[in-house]
């Protein structure tokens, strides 16, 4: 709790820039067979050294797109993107790492998350793309959902990012708790300061 009431503001204010970085995420809907561009812009003078492009569902698996040293590697891509990934600019200039999904799919469908590492720092996560692949007028998900097309309708504006959901609300929480140990630490310092005024009053006995 020491963090909390002694750093209050420090803490609120990169938990705040991280909800923003979450609840930014872009949607992009195409059909099948589209070339989509996923943005992943970061600061224009950065001098990129690693860029990854991972969807958290197949991470495990294997990257969508892994960039290092002037070349992609192939051998950490996820079996299912290889040869269909290629970056919008193979040279990243102006801080651009956005990549190119080619011959997209209804497996195609998910979060997208590109991190960057410049010189003299680690990965940090740009941006979240969720990519929503439609096929006649209906959403399609992954390969699991075409037996469910009945209600595909219904539970389409429920899809969305289950995480990004439980990561919100998981951060409100925290920051509630932040905002209670403030205060909390406030008022104790008021009484402490009321105490000190009411004994500085007291007329000493000699």
């Amino acid at each position: 709790m020491a963090v909390l009431t002694f750093a209050p503001s420090w803490v609120i204010y990169f938990t705040c820039m991280w909800i923003f970085a979450l609840s930014s995420e872009e949607t992009k809907t195409v059909k099948p067979g589209d070339d989509v561009t996923l943005q992943c812009q970061s600061p224009r003078d950065a001098n990129i050294t690693l860029s990854e492009w991972s969807r958290p569902d197949l991470k495990k698996d294997g990257y969508v797109f892994f960039f290092r040293e002037n070349r992609p590697y192939e051998s950490f891509q996820h079996p299912s993107f290889s040869g269909r990934v290629q970056l919008r600019d193979p040279e990243m200039k102006d801080g651009d790492a956005s990549v190119i999904l080619k011959n997209v799919t209804i497996n195609d469908t998910g979060t997208y998350e590109c991190r960057v590492s410049v010189i003299g720092n680690g990965l940090e996560l740009i941006n979240t793309t969720y990519l929503k692949v439609e096929d006649s007028g209906h959403t399609a998900g992954n390969t699991w959902t075409e037996g469910h097309k009945d209600g595909g309708d219904k539970d389409e504006g429920k899809a969305g990012n289950p995480g990004l959901t439980v990561v919100l609300t998981v951060t409100a929480v925290f920051l509630l708790a932040v905002f209670v140990g403030f205060v909390i630490h406030r008022q104790h310092k008021q009484r402490r300061d009321q105490q000190v005024h009411y004994i500085a009053a007291v007329p000493q006995q000699v």
